[in-house]
Formats: C-alpha cells, sequence, structure tokens
C-alpha cells in the first residue's frame, strides 16, 4: 500500500514538473482578452498561461528581449522591425493572428471635409504608426504624400497639405484623451476600443480588412519553437479564436488567418 502512494505521489509530481508556464505581455483591448480567451485551452494542454497587460507600446518588448517574459502579443510587423533596429534587439514574430483597421476620430467634427483651414490633426509619435496615420489621411485625400510606398512617412513626408494642417505628434497610448483638444486624431484601435470608441461607427477614415498591420505573437529566437509557443500559436490561429474575435468585436478587430 505505501508503495502504491509513493508511486501515485511521484506520478503527481512528475505531472506538475511537466507543467508548462508562459508569460506574455499584451496590451488590454484586445489582445489580452484574447489571450484569457485561449487560456482555458491551452491549461487542457498542459500550459499555464499568464497574461501581463501594458498601457505602452515599449515595455513588452524590452521585457522580452532581457528575459524577464517569454512573449508578447500587441504588435504588427513595421512596428517590430523598426523596434528592433532602434533598440539592438532581435525579436521574431511568431504568428500572425489579427488586424486593427487603423481610423481617424474626432470629437469635433463628423465628416473629414469639415476639417478647418490650420486644424490641429494628432498622430502616433512611433515612426511605424506614424507612417500609418500619413498613408491613411493621403488615401483618404486629405494630405498627399511624396511616395505612398514610404511607411515610415512623417510630416515632413507631406507634398501637398491643401489645409495647412498642423501636425502633432503623441504617443500612442495618449491620442484618447486629447481627443477633445484637437480637430483629429489618428488612433490605433487597441486604444480606441479602451476608449469606447467604436471604429466601425465612429472613425471618419479607418482601414480595410485588407491591411498589411496584422497583429502578431512575438518571441526570441531561443524559445519562439518552444512547445508551449507552438501550442498558443495554434491556440490563437484556431477556429474558435477566429469566431470569438469576429462575435466580439464586429469588425473592429478582423481574423488575419
Amino acid at each position: 500500500m505505501k508503495k502504491i502512494a509513493i508511486a501515485l505521489a511521484a506520478l503527481a509530481l512528475s505531472g506538475l514538473a511537466a507543467a508548462q508556464k508562459l508569460s506574455v505581455a499584451a496590451t488590454a483591448v484586445p489582445h489580452a482578452e484574447i489571450l484569457e480567451f485561449v487560456k482555458p485551452q491551452l491549461a487542457k494542454q498542459g500550459v499555464e498561461l499568464e497574461v501581463k497587460v501594458f498601457t505602452d507600446y515599449v515595455q513588452p518588448n524590452v521585457q522580452v528581449a532581457e528575459k524577464r517574459l517569454d512573449a508578447n502579443f500587441f504588435q504588427h510587423k513595421p512596428y517590430l522591425e523598426q523596434f528592433n533596429k532602434g533598440k539592438g534587439t532581435n525579436l521574431v514574430a511568431v504568428a500572425a493572428v489579427h488586424v486593427e483597421p487603423f481610423g481617424a476620430y474626432s470629437s469635433k467634427h463628423k465628416a473629414l471635409s469639415e476639417l478647418p483651414a490650420g486644424g490641429t490633426v494628432a498622430i502616433p509619435n512611433d515612426p511605424s504608426n506614424a507612417g500609418r496615420a500619413l498613408l491613411l489621411l493621403d488615401r483618404a485625400g486629405v494630405i498627399k504624400l511624396k511616395s505612398t510606398d514610404n511607411i515610415l512617412a512623417t510630416p515632413r513626408d507631406i507634398a501637398e497639405n491643401p489645409k495647412k494642417l498642423k501636425f502633432r505628434e503623441i504617443e500612442a497610448a495618449t491620442l484618447p484623451r486629447i481627443l477633445p483638444q484637437v480637430d483629429l486624431a489618428l488612433i490605433n484601435t487597441n486604444y480606441a476600443l479602451e476608449a469606447k470608441l467604436n471604429p466601425v461607427k465612429n472613425a471618419l477614415a479607418i482601414e480595410d480588412a485588407r491591411s498589411p498591420y496584422a497583429n502578431w505573437l512575438v518571441a526570441r529566437p531561443d524559445n519562439k519553437d518552444s512547445e508551449a509557443l507552438k501550442k498558443l500559436a495554434a491556440a490563437l490561429n484556431s477556429a474558435e479564436v477566429k469566431k470569438f474575435i469576429e462575435g466580439k468585436y464586429s469588425g473592429a478587430v478582423v481574423p488575419a488567418f
């Protein structure tokens, strides 16, 4: 009887040892919500998922690069590439999950045509999202860029600005809060959703589902092929997650798989 008890205890301990822990950084909406949705599914596969919520776009990458966290889920490839180049990191994209159509919002005007001469437009201050904002305004006919192939365009790359709009580059997370202070703000969908803005209903201009800015699960070269990350990537690209995204966000977030 004693031998059986010892054997059972050893089996239990080996099961605990086999459990895989995975810590992932994410912004609150929709990334952390999607991760929380797959957490029970991963638990059944022996992966204990810990979701760490961040409000900025820098620390999630820093903490993964420094091995304080295993992976992150919040960014598109142009941002990741620019971050790696600027910070000397070598983070890698693992799986594309969804697209958050980027939008232009105003609390003062109901259409882009109402923007006043000399009005103020706020855009994100990181290079990839600033370029994305300006490309959207170019496609909407508000401005004309020197080249629409430059995804890192800045206000200096504007060739035509008929209304002589003034551009302010602001930290992305701050844009919803300063919306009442400007005529137009170009806001990432995760921050728009947190601020209770509906991209489908409230945006005066918005990217379509063909946007190349898919949001990726990101890790390091040393752990990107780990069993736990493979299981997370598969869960994030599952039919269940696709249905969850389509049902919960009603077009404000679009599956990329």
